[in-house]
């Protein structure tokens, strides 16, 4: 199961991809540098800075998972055991800036096309990527610290569609931001799965040791 990084986690494999996919565009070269971040929408032109080329991807939401459920099940000695994990859907706003016409338009195109192709966060690239973000970001403590995540060892894959938001919504969302509507589209990746310490704590007391002499 995951720990309490998982969440943190998931934004970071998400951002590093995005990244990676952006350096692969040919048709990218002559727009110059394009960052990749996942800063409160508000934050992004915070202070009337000049808009840049530019993908943000905040995490606006969490909700439960109807899937799992809170509960009680039975341990390996038939005792009642409390706390099943904690799951959860996240939900996330993928915005798009440009310095120029059209430029924020090619940048949101290859975002959507990756998610399209990428339905699923694959065990594989969760551990390749918070392995390498751990050992090139020595200077930034958070980005470190996710090298312990467990996230890709949770029994459940991690799945990514998007969610279609009509105007409405849209414009409550970017409301509640207080900053100008840029072009975005939404994305639910699901599910996180957050397990307790205290579970943990009991499923190792049951494991039995073996003892070689």
């Amino acid at each position: 199961m995951s720990s309490a990084l998982a969440i943190a986690s998931v934004t970071a494999v998400l951002k590093h991809l995005l990244g990676n996919v952006l350096v692969q565009q040919p048709a990218l070269t002559g727009m110059g540098d394009v960052t990749v971040s996942a800063l409160p929408p508000d934050r992004v032109l915070a202070g009337g800075t000049e808009e840049h080329n530019q993908l943000n991807l905040y995490l606006y939401r969490l909700t439960p998972n109807s899937g799992w459920r809170q509960g009680s099940t039975l341990s390996s000695v038939g005792e009642r055991r409390e706390n099943l994990p904690l799951a959860l859907d996240l939900h996330y706003l993928l915005t798009a800036y440009g310095e120029r016409d059209l430029q924020a338009e090619i940048l949101l195109g290859y975002a959507i096309q990756f998610f399209y192709e990428t339905p699923l966060l694959t065990r594989e690239a969760i551990r390749a990527t918070l392995s390498s973000l751990g050992a090139g970001n020595g200077s930034n403590a958070g980005i470190t610290a996710l090298a312990a995540s467990t996230l890709g060892e949770q029994v459940e894959q991690i799945s990514i569609h998007p969610e279609f938001l009509n105007t409405e919504e849209m414009s409550r969302l970017w409301s509640g931001f207080q900053t100008r509507a840029r072009l975005s589209a939404t994305y639910e990746v699901s599910v996180i799965l957050i397990e307790g310490r205290r579970f943990i704590e009991s499923t190792a007391r049951e494991i039995p040791q073996v003892v070689i002499s």
